[in-house]
């Protein structure tokens, strides 16, 4: 009788680690099926990357040759030279840093703080200003781009770099994700802080934006993107080089009268990539961790 209670927990214990091994090879011999399809996407994407990277070592010439080649047979820093020589370099850098930079910090403070007040205060019209969020962000940016501009020529500050931060300091994608972020985080730390009399401003800076790193990272990351891209406003703003950035001075120098200048676009293209580049791997596990838990209760 005793043999008998003993035998049956060591026989479906084992019948229990053969099945768990049998999951386990099964996964392993799946895992090679995905990584697969998961391996010829990624080749996909990084081929553009690669041929602007190998473009821009070569010369003019072996970028217009077809076939083309995929690595350069005559390396050459022309283009790079040719770019640094061309344009005011340092300026528009300089431009594209600071425009970046004073976008990006207003994006996180004032984005942070109507997110606060739509997530956690109670206040008349706080489901209507929400809303107006939400409607705003359905409106195409080219629909605002006249009036904007319009206000902006008004206020006299077309020509300056001010032209070129001031009508982006807040966006309404960063207001919503901020709100989606800072709605999940528990009332009662909140709740405790006003108990032992901190003010709103207070709890804003010592609680809210600690607790909102992985949002802060990733909106930081997206808006300090699309400011650095940034094309059409700053050609239009800006009147003079003085207060061209980056992606302006490169477009106007490789454009010439007849044709494009292909292997100064290419390397300016990878001179104006690095920096994104470098903040996305700095930020990149804050980045996903606020993509992954925005919105989750």
């Amino acid at each position: 009788m005793t043999t008998t209670l003993t035998s049956a927990p060591t026989s479906s214990s084992a019948a229990a680690e053969k099945v768990l091994r049998s999951r386990r090879i099964r996964r392993e011999w799946g895992r090679p099926w995905l990584y697969l399809p998961l391996t010829g996407l990624l080749l996909l994407m990084v081929t553009p990357f690669l041929w602007m990277l190998s473009g821009s070592f070569k010369p003019e010439a072996d970028i217009r040759k077809i076939p083309p080649d995929l690595v350069p047979t005559r390396p050459t820093l022309a283009n790079y030279r040719e770019l640094l020589g061309t344009l005011d370099f340092t300026s528009m850098f300089a431009n594209s840093v600071i425009v970046a930079l004073a976008v990006t910090a207003g994006n996180l403070l004032f984005c942070s703080m109507l997110g606060y007040a739509l997530a956690k205060l109670e206040f008349r019209g706080k489901r209507a200003v929400f809303t107006l969020v939400i409607a705003t962000l359905m409106v195409p940016g080219l629909v605002t781009f006249v009036p904007l501009y319009v206000l902006v020529s008004n206020m006299q500050l077309t020509g300056s770099l001010l032209g070129l931060i001031l009508p982006f300091l807040a966006t309404p994608f960063g207001v919503f994700l901020m709100r989606q972020f800072i709605s999940t985080l528990p009332d009662e730390l909140i709740d405790a802080a006003r108990v032992d009399g901190c003010r709103e401003m207070a709890i804003f800076w010592r609680i809210i934006l600690p607790l909102t790193r992985p949002a802060l990272a990733t909106l930081g990351i997206i808006t300090f993107l699309g400011s650095w891209n940034n094309f059409l406003w700053p050609l239009v703003v800006a009147q003079n080089e003085s207060q061209y950035t980056l992606p302006v001075g490169l477009a106007l120098a490789s454009s010439g009268q007849d044709f494009t200048r292909f292997g100064i676009l290419l390397a300016g293209s990878v001179v104006v990539l690095l920096p994104v580049t470098i903040v996305f791997l700095l930020f990149q596990r804050h980045f996903v961790a606020g993509i992954a838990t925005t919105g989750l209760k």
